[in-house]
């Protein structure tokens, strides 16, 4: 027997179709407004028990190697073991080609 998927289908419990009326168009259900406060989000994040002020945090910047490429879609540099192919577009490592 061919089931049309597309049809409409009656409710298993036998109910109405009826959706609910915040759904209905031209509904007059109350809608809320949620009150974003930016103030809240930008508070700084404090690890429980870590007095970090005396510290001074130092990165070092090695620039790209030889060897390396930056991706076309990821934009991470990899190594070139990592090349999936190379087109118009430029590098595209394997993790993004797959």
């Amino acid at each position: 027997m061919a089931v049309d998927y597309d049809a409409r289908r009656a409710d298993a419990a036998g109910g109405s179709d009826q959706a609910l009326p915040e759904f209905l168009p031209g509904s007059t259900a109350q809608r809320r407004e949620v009150d974003i406060d930016e103030s809240d989000s930008v508070e700084p994040f404090e690890l429980p028990g870590a007095d970090l002020s005396g510290e001074q945090l130092s990165v070092s910047i090695i620039p790209m190697q030889e060897d390396e490429f930056t991706c076309a879609v990821c934009f991470l540099v990899q190594h070139r073991s990592r090349l999936a192919r190379s087109g118009l577009s430029g590098p595209i490592c394997k993790d993004c080609f797959a």
